[in-house]
């Protein structure tokens, strides 16, 4: 029987300065190898949590419940163990490292993951040649490497980086936090291109959104509705349709008063 690749078990998380909150309250969830996933969501369901919980945030407790990676426990693990051990989060909003180039930022993600792995680092040439490889696999011109980390680059860029910082790391769970967030139409095919030429019967992706419009072009094999810090239903691609046309108010959501609260 093969393992998941991710597996979530009765997972319930609180805000750590704050243990009256909590946000999730009995998280199921398996993803197998070479799947794709949507979590979708009201504002405030808990989906952004989620994902930040799985990366290994730290302004959050677990007061019950297990995280398994690759049949490994990584509750207790920290966000540097997770990502070098193939987990990788692409923020809502990624952040600008004004002086920081792009190459130097994914040469030492590259040789800090070859040493979490016992492997020496990779010498300059090894390392353009992977990074070209990658680029041409995710359709990132390569110049883009020669800027500094997210500074100047639009959000189309911006995404489209994240995705390449996934290839280049070899992450096999990428997790997309409201990828969709603030991109037009062109920008939104670019990065979901990137997604797809990733797609194997390895890697698997956990799709975070709120609007149905992302499937459109990152086709999920499983959607999970999220409410309330619970799963409510889970079904096929056609699951995330009935959300477009009916939204969540089947579920006993006013997404008005949610939105404006």
């Amino acid at each position: 029987m093969t393992t998941p690749l991710l597996e979530i078990r009765n997972l319930h998380v609180r805000l750590e300065d704050d243990p009256s909150v909590e946000i999730l309250n009995g998280i199921d969830l398996k993803i197998m190898p070479g799947e794709v996933h949507s979590i979708m969501g009201p504002n405030g369901s808990g989906k952004s949590t989620l994902a930040q919980v799985l990366a290994g945030k730290e302004d959050y407790e677990i007061v019950e419940g297990q995280i398994l990676f690759k049949g490994e426990d990584l509750t207790d693990l920290g966000a540097d163990e997770r990502a070098n051990s193939g987990i990788f989060l692409a923020f809502q909003y990624p952040v600008e490292i004004p002086g920081v180039s792009a190459m130097q930022f994914l040469k030492a993600a590259v040789n800090a993951k070859r040493g979490f792995e016992g492997q020496g680092e990779l010498d300059a040439g090894a390392l353009l040649k992977h990074f070209r490889a990658k680029a041409q696999q995710i359709k990132v011109p390569f110049e883009m490497l020669k800027r500094n980390v997210n500074e100047g680059f639009s959000g189309g860029e911006k995404k489209r980086f994240e995705i390449f910082q996934m290839a280049v790391l070899d992450s096999v769970l990428g997790i997309l936090d409201e990828s969709d967030s603030g991109l037009d139409i062109d920008a939104l095919r670019i990065v979901s291109e990137g997604v797809n030429s990733m797609r194997d019967g390895k890697r698997s992706f956990l799709l975070i959104t709120h609007y149905q419009r992302l499937l459109n072009y990152i086709v999920p094999d499983w959607v999970h509705v999220l409410i309330g810090g619970r799963i409510v239903k889970s079904g096929g691609k056609e699951l995330a349709l009935e959300l477009e046309e009916h939204g969540y108010a089947p579920f006993g959501v006013n997404e008005s008063a949610v939105a404006g609260a």
